[in-house]
């Protein structure tokens, strides 16, 4: 049985996160992505993301087998309390847990920075990451029809939500990802 460590991305992960994520944009609909992205744009879209959310990377002898991530969920400053999760995890290591221990670690480090709500935009149907979330206490909270076109059709989003703290009349702002001294 292989070892798995779960640990912060950092930008030398980057080359192995675009080996995970290429596939996905080319050959699926799990990410409306329609283009390859070049290393030097993922290095700052992890950038633009780390300054504030959690990014985790799964680890097994020296190499990515998966990563998530949390990241803005909408632009106005009243969704300042939600966030967007996504995973991806490597062609071939499916079935193995990663997806799990990934999203632990990644809920609680939410949960720990003060974030209220985390909701997953969905391709659908997605059988797969529908029941991940679904373990997850994630519920279905809507589907947009044919929200995107891509590899040759138009495709639906379901949306899925998740409560990880109680609602205040006055809530704090949640912290910076750099506010968190054990990760």
């Amino acid at each position: 049985m292989k070892d798995f460590i779960i640990r912060k991305a950092t930008l030398a992960d980057a080359a192995e996160i675009l080996d995970i994520y290429t596939p996905y944009i080319l050959d699926t609909a799990i990410t409306f992505e329609s283009e390859p992205i070049s290393l030097e744009d993922l290095k700052k879209r992890m950038e633009k993301i780390q300054s504030k959310y959690p990014w985790v990377v799964c680890e097994t002898e020296g190499h990515i087998v998966g990563y998530a991530y949390c990241s803005r969920f909408r632009e106005r400053a009243s969704y300042d309390w939600d966030c967007e999760c996504s995973i991806y995890v490597k062609d071939g290591f499916h079935g193995a847990g990663i997806a799990s221990m990934l999203y632990t670690k990644l809920f609680d480090l939410a949960y720990r920075l003060g974030y209220y709500n985390i909701y997953a935009v969905i391709g659908y149907p997605n059988e797969r990451s529908e029941a991940l979330h679904k373990k997850f206490g994630f519920r279905k909270v809507g589907i947009l029809e044919h929200a995107g076109y891509k590899l040759g059709k138009w495709r639906d989003v379901m949306i899925m939500e998740k409560k990880i703290n109680s609602s205040e009349e006055t809530p704090a702002k949640p912290k910076l990802i750099s506010e968190i001294s054990d990760f």
